[in-house]
C-alpha cells in the first residue's frame, strides 16, 4: 500500500563545491533565466540561477492537498511478474494522463528543495516525464541522464546495477559552474540508478541539493545508499 510521505522539512545542503579547473573559463550567466551558447566550448548554458519567487510548489500542503495526493496514489496500477518474474512494477502512465495527479505529484517533488536547486535532473525514462513538469512548476531547467549510447558527446558513463540487471548511464557535462542540481526519478527500490546519477554530478563537479523520487520501496537498501544527499519520497510502499 502506498501512502503520502511527509512534506515540508528543511533541507540544508552546502553548495560550495567548484568544477574541474578545465571547465573554470566558463562566465556566470548572472541569473538570467535565458540559456546562452558558449563559443569556446560549443556547448548550451543553463542559468545558474533561479530566483525563490519562480518556485511556486509549497512546502506545506492543506488537507486538501494531502486529500489530492492520495488520489493521485489510486492510480498508479501494479503489475506482477514485469519486466520479468518476481519484479513488482509500478505503472504510472494513468498518473501521468490525469493533469491534477501529475500538478500535484509534481509540486510535491520538488516543495523541500524551493529556492535550493536551478535545474532538475531527470533519469531515463519515467524520471524524463517528472523531471519536466517540475522543472516547469519551479521554473528550473532540465537535464536528462540517459541510458548508455543515447548521448552524442558524454561526459561520463557509469555502470551500476539494478534490481534486475545491469545498465549503464551518461550525461553531458553542459550546465555552467555551480548550477545547483535537485535529481529527480520515479521509483526508488535498491538505489542503483539513483546512486549512479549522484556519482556521476560529483564526478563533474555539480553540487547535488538531494534526491526527490515519486516513491520508494522499502526494504531494498535505497535510501541508504543514497544517504549522502538529502532523499525526499512522495509515496512509499511495502
Amino acid at each position: 500500500m502506498l501512502y503520502p510521505a511527509e512534506l515540508g522539512a528543511h533541507v540544508d545542503f552546502s553548495t560550495s563545491q567548484t568544477l574541474p579547473e578545465t571547465r573554470r573559463k566558463w562566465k556566470s550567466t548572472g541569473g538570467d533565466p535565458r540559456a546562452t551558447r558558449d563559443s569556446s566550448f560549443g556547448r548550451t548554458r543553463y542559468p545558474v540561477r533561479v530566483s525563490n519567487e519562480a518556485r511556486t510548489a509549497e512546502a506545506h500542503p492543506d488537507p486538501a492537498h494531502a486529500a489530492a495526493l492520495a488520489r493521485a496514489e489510486k492510480l498508479i496500477r501494479e503489475l506482477p511478474g514485469y519486466p520479468q518474474p518476481g519484479i513488482l512494477f509500478r505503472d504510472i502512465t494513468p498518473l501521468l494522463a490525469d493533469g491534477e495527479a501529475l500538478r500535484v505529484t509534481s509540486e510535491a517533488l520538488i516543495a523541500p528543495f524551493a529556492g535550493q536547486f536551478d535545474v532538475v535532473a531527470g533519469i531515463e525514462a519515467r524520471g524524463f516525464l517528472l523531471a519536466s513538469a517540475a522543472a516547469v512548476l519551479s521554473g528550473a531547467g532540465m537535464v536528462p541522464v540517459r541510458k548508455a549510447g543515447k548521448l552524442p558527446q558524454p561526459a561520463v558513463t557509469i555502470d551500476y546495477a539494478l534490481e534486475y540487471g545491469t545498465a549503464s548511464i551518461e550525461m553531458h557535462a553542459d550546465l555552467a559552474p555551480g548550477t545547483r542540481v535537485l535529481v529527480i526519478d520515479d521509483v526508488l527500490a535498491t538505489g542503483g540508478t539513483v546512486a549512479a546519477t549522484l556519482d556521476m554530478l560529483e564526478q563533474l563537479g555539480y553540487p547535488v541539493c538531494g534526491t526527490s523520487v515519486l516513491f520508494e520501496i522499502d526494504g531494498l537498501g535505497g535510501r541508504d545508499r543514497v544517504s549522502d544527499h538529502p532523499l525526499h519520497t512522495v509515496f512509499r510502499s511495502a
